[in-house]
């Protein structure tokens, strides 16, 4: 890909995620958040398993997974779906920065580390 093109996809992509970019800066879904979605709109977890075609263990299961950070994106979309839920998924650089704003503090710090290294080079021992 083309530097042009780069610049033209991170300003792209920079305006489509704004809005999470400010979601971010928040606590989305705090620990049990399954757990305390279903619960909050009255799900008993055998109904949803009976949704899902599972066992009630399985239900119990994903909402553990779910709170130890390794339950999948298709588990996590699924129950959100059974709940009436939309799983919504993003990637957006830490502290609110912008993509461009990112990739030219990247690029600061490898010219930096590039003259830093050789810079130490020259110098000797």
């Amino acid at each position: 890909m083309r530097n042009g093109e780069r610049v033209l996809l991170r300003e792209k992509l920079d305006h489509e995620q704004r809005i999470f970019r400010a979601a971010a800066k928040k606590v989305l879904c705090p620990p049990h958040c399954l757990r305390r979605i279903r619960q909050g709109l009255g799900l008993k977890a055998n109904e949803m398993a009976r949704e899902l075609g599972v066992n009630v263990s399985v239900i119990f299961r994903l909402e553990k997974s779910e709170e130890q950070r390794s339950i999948s994106l298709r588990a996590l979309e699924k129950m959100a779906e059974t709940m009436g839920c939309k799983l919504v998924y993003a990637i957006v650089p830490r502290g609110g920065k912008t993509l461009a704003e990112l990739a030219e503090e990247r690029g600061w710090k490898r010219k930096l580390g590039k003259t830093g290294s050789k810079g130490a080079r020259e110098r000797g021992p």
